[in-house]
């Protein structure tokens, strides 16, 4: 038995279009893998801790094996929970709209909660930087207002970009997406024919995991 870890970074609900890919995705998944686990977090509903002072002088003053207060150690607890939670995953779904030509600022907040030394990633002159998150797949289902195919457009899209890159930093190589586009720019018939084209690979996407 696998568990799946379903990431969701709009707090739109039903009406988000990538949530709406996550969830079609999610439910084949379901349908084909009836005995994995499948574990759903909502970046928007699920209060994440702030990486703040507190939790950034939690972070060197525990790693580097100093002199630490209780506070420190509570702040600390609390970016290990979250790793921990994301790391028992075998296999993950992030749904994201792009906002701003990138990704919501709570996604990137749990990111930045995630990408730790020696938690999940690690470095050492002799071979650089190293992923620790290693041998899983993940499927990134992307909702986006305008067009970014076009390759004047695709300089403006840095939520593909930043997803790809921060996940293969700490260790993702099977990285599969799907994107509906445009979702505004082309009025709602438009945004319903991408919507159709991407439910369909999102569910063939669900077979393959």
């Amino acid at each position: 038995m696998s568990k799946l870890l379903y990431l969701q970074a709009s707090p739109q609900g039903e009406r988000s279009y990538s949530n709406r890919l996550g969830d079609a995705l999610v439910q084949a998944y379901r349908q084909s893998h009836p005995r994995d686990e499948i574990v759903t977090l909502n970046v928007f509903q699920r209060p994440l801790p702030p990486f703040d002072g507190p939790a950034v002088a939690a972070k060197y003053v525990i790693l580097h094996g100093q002199k630490h207060t209780p506070q420190h150690r509570l702040a600390w607890d609390k970016v290990e929970a979250l790793i921990a939670e994301f790391k028992t995953a075998d296999k993950y779904v992030l749904a994201s709209p792009m906002w701003n030509f990138s990704i919501p600022y709570q996604l990137k907040l749990y990111f930045d909660i995630l990408v730790q030394p020696g938690y999940t990633f690690t470095y050492s002159p002799q071979t650089g930087y190293q992923g620790l998150v290693t041998g899983k797949p993940i499927c990134l289902l992307l909702a986006r207002g305008g067009s970014y195919a076009q390759p004047q457009l695709a300089a403006l899209d840095l939520q593909k970009r930043y997803l790809e890159l921060i996940l293969g930093f700490i260790g993702f190589t099977d990285i599969r997406t799907v994107i509906v586009e445009p979702t505004l720019a082309g009025g709602p018939d438009a945004a319903q024919r991408a919507l159709d084209d991407a439910l369909q690979h999102a569910r063939k996407l669900a077979l393959e995991l």
